[in-house]
């Protein structure tokens, strides 16, 4: 299971908008009402900051470029102050160890920020692979990340968890299934991204995840009755 980690695994819109005001303040221009910019929470801080100068005048790529330092400075310094799980991950990551799933991130956020957030978090170990968006030279929606979140897992097969169509493509771009949940970042509806399934809380996780593997594990069992007399039967 490879996860998407802003709007997927944690609600981090309330420690990035503080960034992005504080950033704003420094620049001397008015802080925003958070829901005007929730949605590019999980864009990254240019996107941020763009959206933020624009809603009070220009957003020149100049002042852009100069805001970001101030912006990943005070958000790594703030990381985890009002960040939080979404409600029911914790129990069903912890039923899917159980039934032997090893986990892991892809994301686009800064590798040393992922990391810094999941220790802040207290979920050091938790994860068998953490990749970045600058781990590799080349980022979502390229299907390689989370490919290489796959093989440093030591996985075989997946499915991917996110909250935005970017997930989504990523997922199709890696030949793998997908799940959106409904509670992130994206304002486009979960059930319109085009996943292969949709949940609207984490409690539906385990039983989305067994639904997209039943079909997978029947098809082999079928295979292992087809095969002739005196053939290795097919592992299941």
């Amino acid at each position: 299971m490879v996860f998407d980690l802003d709007g997927t695994l944690v609600d981090t819109a309330p420690d990035l908008i503080a960034a992005l005001n504080h950033s704003l303040e420094v620049l001397g221009r008015p802080v925003v009402e958070p829901m005007l910019v929730r949605s590019l929470a999980g864009h990254g801080a240019r996107a941020l900051l763009s959206a933020g100068l624009t809603l009070s005048g220009d957003a020149p790529e100049e002042l852009i470029t100069r805001a970001i330092p101030v912006f990943l400075e005070h958000y790594a310094d703030n990381i985890c102050t009002f960040s939080a799980p979404y409600p029911g991950l914790e129990l069903a990551l912890e039923e899917l160890r159980i039934e032997g799933f090893r986990l892991a991130i892809c994301t686009n956020k800064p590798e040393e920020l992922a990391n810094h957030l999941v220790e802040a978090l207290g979920w050091a170990g938790m994860f068998d692979a953490i990749i970045g968006g600058d781990t590799l030279p080349v980022r979502k929606p390229d299907p390689r990340p989370l490919l290489t979140a796959i093989t440093q897992a030591k996985g075989a097969k997946a499915i991917y968890v996110g909250d935005s169509a970017v997930d989504v493509e990523t997922a199709r771009a890696a030949a793998m299934p997908s799940i959106a949940v409904g509670f992130g970042f994206s304002d486009v509806c979960a059930s319109q991204l085009g996943a292969d399934l949709h949940i609207d809380h984490f409690d539906m996780l385990p039983s989305a995840v067994r639904s997209i593997i039943a079909p997978a594990r029947s098809n082999a069992q079928r295979a292992s009755f087809d095969l002739g007399p005196g053939q290795a039967t097919v592992a299941v």
